[in-house]
């Protein structure tokens, strides 16, 4: 099990109020949410491994050179090359990961690239067991495969009560795409798409659903393009709309897909569950920041 932790953590923290304080009054709405989560997901999914995932470098420099639009609107006003994070939360994340050293939950990361990609390099290289992607980010769907391990999305978009598992089949069914390639088919199918809470304008008058029929016609996207250029099989509007999107369509790629060969770094050598914990510090971070019954219960999923 591969957890986007950033998202879980910020979905703890809009879905839980702040007083839920330490003694000190610091709010720990998003460590307590954060750690429910978690021992949910693992209390019934049953992961044998589990990494959490962190972003490094929320905003990659090589896609802000490729697309200077690319998560502008998220750019703190203090400092541009900080995130523009809730105050209340920006406390709550160390003691997060603290918690997980303590409790010997794996993080990885991967200098200047974000969690996405960390997931991303994890997922492709893993040659003995299925994977399971934990996120509310669609774009990690661009990871579903068959082969040579299975691996699948658990989208918690809608959170963990509404969480919806896609494999190839499945993301293949919600958007119409082929089969075979559907997490590529994805992929391409939100470049044409766009996404406004990245920052990606997408091709102006072109619609998820317009996005994926043009995907599945063609076979990817670069065989629309090619056939677009040629003037082939592509009605004059979506040609029109393609040639002015011209420069976009050049840039977006590789921005949309996430580096499998992100160069992680995983914190242990161990990544099996039940870890080893260490019982006293989990003890004392529970005192100390009053997490009470949400530690416990990450506590005895990790443990079982």
């Amino acid at each position: 099990m591969l957890i986007d932790s950033a998202g879980l953590w910020f979905r703890s923290y809009y879905a839980l109020p702040d007083s839920l304080t330490a003694p000190d009054g610091t709010p720990v709405n998003s460590v307590r949410g954060f750690c429910d989560m978690l021992a949910k997901l693992v209390a019934e999914r049953r992961p044998g491994r589990l990494v959490a995932c962190l972003d490094n470098d929320w905003r990659p420099q090589f896609r802000v050179d490729a697309l200077p639009s690319y998560k502008a609107h998220r750019v703190a006003e203090a400092d541009p090359a900080e995130e523009d994070v809730p105050d209340t939360l920006t406390p709550q994340i160390p003691v997060i990961l603290d918690l997980l050293d303590a409790l010997g939950i794996a993080t990885a990361e991967a200098e200047g690239f974000e969690a996405d990609d960390v997931i991303g390099a994890l997922a492709h290289r893993e040659q003995r067991d299925p994977v399971e992607v934990v996120t509310g980010d669609r774009d990690l769907f661009q990871l579903v495969r068959a082969e040579p391990t299975p691996v699948r999305v658990i989208y918690v978009g809608g959170g963990l009560a509404k969480a919806q598992d896609y494999g190839p089949a499945e993301l293949a069914e919600r958007y119409g795409l082929a089969p075979e390639r559907a997490g590529d088919a994805y992929a391409e199918m939100a470049v044409l798409r766009g996404d406004p809470s990245d920052g990606l304008p997408g091709v102006a008058g072109i619609g998820e659903k317009t996005a994926a029929k043009l995907i599945t016609q063609f076979g990817s996207l670069e065989a629309l393009l090619e056939a677009a250029a040629g003037g082939t099989g592509v009605t004059p509007r979506v040609r029109a709309m393609l040639a002015d999107a011209a420069d976009y369509l050049a840039a977006a790629p590789s921005v949309v897909r996430v580096v499998r060969d992100a160069p992680v770094v995983v914190d242990r050598e161990q990544d099996a569950l039940p870890s080893t914990v260490d019982t006293d510090r989990v003890a004392e971070l529970q005192e100390r920041w009053r997490l009470g019954a949400s530690a416990d219960r990450l506590l005895a999923a990790v443990t079982l």
